[in-house]
């Protein structure tokens, strides 16, 4: 088995799922991802995955279709052939399946020059502070589950297309998904480029890494 639809796109879609109200981030480990807004988070800015299928899953695209009070809303598409993939997302009410084409919409992220936030009810809480250190951690709302930061590059390790980057690395466990085949979600982010890749592990043992591009980036 494979994954579901990953990146800022589909990407922490379906662990910051859009399906009620929104829901501010738990800050009580300390961490804050400020409040000087990202160019990221700009409407009409577009986030992509591979252009080749990865795990029975491509055209992976999103657009920020709206920004208001810091809060960006996106609205994201894909192709999924992947039946095992499909029977995962067709658990979640805010997915539209029509044959292979898979469209979700409103979902919501704050992102801004220190991080990026999820304020989606099912898995509100900050994905990534850049500047936290290894051991860092983000309370997903009132879920119980926890992202920590498990890795914090020192040099430009990360490969990300034609370049290396430093990454920061956030691991989140999830056990109350583990019924849909979801075990753990690990993300990558970079300063300037913000979440920059996507990695399912299934309960079968099997992954799947999505990388995530942004039309627009952070300055420095």
């Amino acid at each position: 088995m494979k994954k579901l639809i990953s990146i800022l796109i589909f990407s922490a879609v379906l662990f910051c799922s859009p399906s009620c109200k929104k829901d501010s981030a738990d800050s009580s480990s300390g961490n804050s991802i400020g409040t000087d807004p990202s160019p990221m988070g700009a409407a009409g800015t577009t986030v992509s995955s591979s252009s080749a299928p990865i795990a029975g899953v491509s055209d992976l695209n999103a657009i920020v279709t709206s920004l208001a009070n810091g809060v960006s809303s996106y609205s994201g598409s894909g192709v999924v052939t992947n039946a095992t993939i499909k029977n995962i997302l067709a658990n979640f009410p805010q997915f539209t399946i029509s044959g292979d084409n898979v469209s979700v919409t409103d979902f919501q992220f704050r992102q801004t020059l220190g991080g990026i936030e999820c304020l989606n009810s099912i898995g509100p809480g900050i994905i990534v502070n850049y500047n936290s250190s290894v051991g860092a951690t983000y309370t997903v709302g009132t879920t119980g589950r926890t992202r920590t930061v498990v890795a914090k590059s020192t040099d430009d390790d990360y490969s990300y297309g034609m370049l290396l980057i430093k990454v920061v690395q956030v691991e989140e466990p999830t056990p109350s998904l583990k019924s849909v085949g979801v075990s753990k979600v690990t993300y990558w982010a970079n300063h300037k480029f913000g979440l920059v890749g996507v990695q399912y592990n299934f309960t079968d043992g099997t992954t799947a890494k999505f990388p995530v591009y942004c039309s627009t980036s952070n300055s420095k």
